[in-house]
């Protein structure tokens, strides 16, 4: 298939009543297992990686692999930029073959969040590239390291964004947090729902890993159309690796690399059984 925009593959979700899933990876082998699994279920994804994450896995070596992955791919891919903080780096994105980026200024103020956003979509506009932006706080943050706490998004204040910077997909905050969760989270569907009312574009659930399936299906359907997973996906990665090398014998990087492989491929297909809601729960 192809390298394509993260727009084109929310359109379609939408109209085929499903949600897309955004898979975070950090190395090669995050990129084959997420791939593999995309391609085993005929299931078109998004590859992405967050500005936060840069300092382990650099842009310019992770950039070109997720771009040239996609374009290799038998399904449709998009590269993303998640949660970029600077227009360096959203620039750098787009220079090596981006087809979206996530630009967060949540933590600015309402009217300070909408100038920031509009210079990324203008940029990115002249790249074909899709844009997405956050209103309200989701918890936590990428790396785990801090929190801002959680804040939801107010649906006026979400139509008069949306109206204002001409972004293609807004996240949204409804009790949903980065990284991993103590507990299982109460996500507020009623606010989710009156943002749908009033915001025609496609919405983002961001800290997805740990949020029960069911809880994904029932966003789904109340207008989220793409759901973020990095935690779940690192966190099974590095079962697979423990596991491997916690076996007999002596060890070595190719199995390695298989095992990391594996945990990555295992949870991007759960997921994305879980995101295209034509299965019984219960058997996913």
């Amino acid at each position: 298939m192809a390298l394509v925009t993260m727009k084109q593959l929310l359109d379609q979700a939408r109209s085929e009543h499903r949600g897309t899933g955004a898979f975070s990876v950090g190395n090669m082998e995050m990129v084959k297992g997420a791939v593999q699994a995309a391609e085993e279920l005929k299931t078109p994804i998004i590859l992405q990686i967050a500005e936060v994450r840069l300092k382990h896995s650099p842009l310019a070596l992770m950039g070109p692999m997720m771009v040239q992955a996609a374009k290799e791919a038998s399904v449709d891919i998009a590269a993303h930029l998640d949660h970029g903080l600077t227009l360096e780096t959203v620039q750098k994105a787009l220079d090596l073959g981006f087809t979206s980026v996530m630009f967060d200024s949540s933590l600015y103020p309402f009217e300070e969040n909408i100038a920031r956003t509009k210079e990324v979509v203008s940029l990115a506009k002249r790249y074909g590239a899709t844009v997405e932006a956050e209103l309200g706080l989701v918890g936590g943050s990428e790396d785990g390291k801090e929190g801002h706490g959680i804040r939801c998004t107010d649906p006026a204040d979400a139509e008069i964004f949306c109206r204002e910077t001409g972004v293609d997909a807004l996240a949204v905050a409804i009790g949903n947090a980065h990284g991993n969760y103590p507990t299982a989270p109460q996500l507020a569907f009623d606010v989710l729902a009156e943002i749908q009312k009033r915001v025609e574009i496609p919405l983002v659930l961001h800290g997805g890993s740990g949020i029960s399936d069911a809880d994904f299906r029932r966003a789904i359907e109340l207008g989220i159309v793409k759901v973020n997973i990095a935690t779940a996906s690192f966190n099974s990665l590095t079962r697979h690796a423990e596991a491997y090398l916690h076996t007999d014998g002596s060890h070595n990087y190719f199995s390695l690399n298989e095992a990391m492989v594996q945990g990555t491929y295992e949870n991007v297909r759960h997921h994305i059984r879980v995101f295209n809601c034509k299965e019984d729960l219960g058997q996913i």
